[in-house]
């Protein structure tokens, strides 16, 4: 039985048709008399057997909202595809909990030559010999075109066809389980695409006249719509054994409703987990700097697992590159730092001068470190440049290690993104395959003038259909072999491994991380930090000149990105350079 949710529809009609699209039969669909809006028919079906609907007697095929593949794109026939045929090997998996974690953020059509996931799997071994412990995978639903970030996404139920289609997604998760390593899916649920989406005519599933920056808003007023994200939700996790979800822009999902969608999301998922006895996990991204997203419910909060924290990721990038144009002004402040490391917001009700009001609230101390992912680079952070320039385009190789130090000594739960950790050359840039001409060149007009609008040369701008942007993207895996990338990784490991080895690295009370900075009157990029972690303490120089700090008397260098001059109950670091010192296990 083929089930679709059409309310706006007054008539449906089933089309099957065979592998090579000739027509097999048509059958007209029944309304539900028990569940308004759902229209059904008896017939049976055969695995890759494709199919449409006819809406209100068009003869224009329209795919199945709820279509697990599409073989032709997003504008062709839906193909029957039933996840339980699948054959797992990960049935001893039990998966991973996010606390402890070092999560690798990837896309999946750059991240290798070929951009598949059977191709990902070939580079799965790199990862876990990073120490590497959950990869997340930016959204994989089927979008227009050949590639794209992901973001486009208009059938989230399908897999994207050029990666290998929903087996081969099958494959890559049970490929990372048995490497012991978990996956964590990025999903869309607050905006659609803009080529390919015809959910708008089965049904309500946008708000009129109610707009995100990335499109027309997603109607949560309607309960089928709101089962229908929940229910794509559950689908990664039960039918493709994924260990979490990233949530894309929750501030942009306009829920006036009781429970909160996110609520409702989590208590879902909370009751799958206690089922399949495994951890899940549900990040958010979310800009509004609200501890209710990661709060307890039984605390007045939604319950998420984590979000991202694009404080961190402010202060850090300003303290290593010296930037303070737009969103990073606030970030040139000599105690933006500490308060990030100290207390996970830097804005917590304190004035935004880039918003031009107050912004966020205090996360209150009961909340643990953990549960704040923090990066250094993302795909955000690094895509949403002019150039999509990395921090390796423009910072010494000191700086780049420091980075590191940072990153993955933070008190959050750390997160890499592909290629950082040797300090990919090559940059990462915003890419689209849009087919229909006028919604390219629009494409193209809009970022330019996006980019104009904050002060950027337009030349810069690469064209996001241009099959070169897309091509520049990929990550270049031979400068792994070379000796500067080979260092850095081999940087990368040790940190990784000295933060599995020493608790204090994953202690989750930011109570016990105390920041001091040196040289605050100086550039925001010339300071100097002393970060204690309990017994640990992180040392960094980032001014022009030789840094001395003070030792305990039991301590001893742990790691060092460029060795420091040592005397009694000090050391003296040299520019652009950090250390790691404490007592011996």
């Amino acid at each position: 039985m083929i089930p679709v949710w059409a309310p706006r529809a007054q008539s449906v009609r089933l089309r099957r048709l065979t592998p090579a699209c000739v027509l097999i039969s048509e059958h007209d669909m029944t309304p539900a008399e028990s569940d308004p809006g759902w229209w059904r028919t008896d017939v049976a079906m055969s695995e890759g057997e494709r199919y449409g609907f006819l809406l209100d007697g068009s003869h224009d095929l329209r795919p199945d909202p709820r279509s697990r593949r599409q073989p032709r794109g997003v504008h062709g026939p839906s193909a029957l595809f039933d996840a339980s045929r699948f054959e797992w090997t990960d049935t001893s998996w039990t998966g991973r909990p996010l606390d402890g974690a070092v999560i690798y953020e990837l896309h999946v059509g750059t991240f290798t030559p070929d951009g598949t996931l059977d191709a990902l799997i070939g580079r799965l071994d790199h990862l876990v010999g990073l120490g590497i412990t959950h990869i997340e995978l930016l959204p994989v639903n089927a979008v227009s075109g050949e590639w794209n970030w992901g973001y486009d996404g208009v059938l989230w139920y399908a897999v994207h066809e050029g990666y290998g289609g929903p087996a081969g997604y099958q494959r890559l998760v049970d490929a990372a389980h048995a490497r012991g390593l978990a996956v964590i899916q990025d999903v869309v649920y607050n905006h659609l695409g803009p080529s390919g989406n015809y959910l708008p005519e089965f049904g309500p599933y946008l708000r009129d006249g109610e707009h995100t920056a990335w499109g027309d808003s997603v109607n949560l007023d309607e309960s089928a719509v709101r089962e229908y994200i929940i229910e794509n939700a559950l689908m990664w996790l039960r039918d493709f054994h994924v260990d979490g979800l990233r949530l894309d822009a929750v501030h942009a999902l306009q829920d006036e409703r009781t429970p909160h969608i996110l609520q409702e999301l989590a208590e879902r998922v909370d009751a799958l987990s206690a089922r399949l006895e495994r951890p899940l996990s549900l990040i958010a991204e979310s800009d509004l700097n609200d501890p209710t997203l990661i709060l307890p419910r039984d605390a007045g909060g939604y319950g998420l697992t984590a979000q991202w924290s694009d404080d961190w990721h402010h202060a850090v990038h300003v303290a290593l590159t010296g930037e303070t144009d737009g969103y990073y002004e606030d970030f040139a402040a000599p105690d933006a730092m500490v308060k990030v490391s100290e207390g996970g917001f830097f804005h917590d009700g304190t004035y935004s001068s880039f918003r031009g009001r107050a912004h966020g609230a205090p996360l209150p101390a009961s909340v643990p470190a953990w549960r704040l992912v923090t990066f250094a680079q993302d795909h955000d952070q690094i895509g949403n440049r002019a150039a999509g320039d990395r921090l390796s385009a423009s910072l010494s190789p000191g700086r780049l290690a420091v980075a590191a130090v940072l990153t993955l000594t933070a008190p959050g739960t750390p997160m890499l993104f592909m290629g950082e950790e040797w300090g990919a050359s090559t940059p990462w840039q915003f890419f689209t395959s849009h087919k229909e001409p006028e919604l390219a060149r629009a494409t193209a007009e809009g970022r330019i003038a996006e980019f104009a609008r904050m002060g950027w040369d337009p030349s810069l701008v690469p064209d996001p259909q241009d099959p070169a942007t897309f091509e520049r993207s990929h990550l270049d895996w031979s400068e792994v072999l070379t000796p500067a990338h080979a260092e850095l990784l081999d940087l990368y490991r040790r940190l990784i491994s000295l933060r599995q080895e020493r608790a204090e690295f994953t202690d989750p009370d930011m109570a016990h991380t105390t920041v001091t900075v040196s040289h605050r009157d100086a550039a925001p990029d010339a300071r100097a930090y002393r970060i204690d972690r309990g017994h640990l303490s992180v040392l960094v120089n980032l001014t022009g000149e030789e840094v001395e700090f003070e030792l305990e008397p039991d301590a001893r260098v742990l790691l060092e990105t460029a060795p420091g001059r040592i005397g009694a109950r000090m050391i003296a670091l040299s520019p652009e350079s950090a250390v790691i010192v404490g007592p011996a296990d």
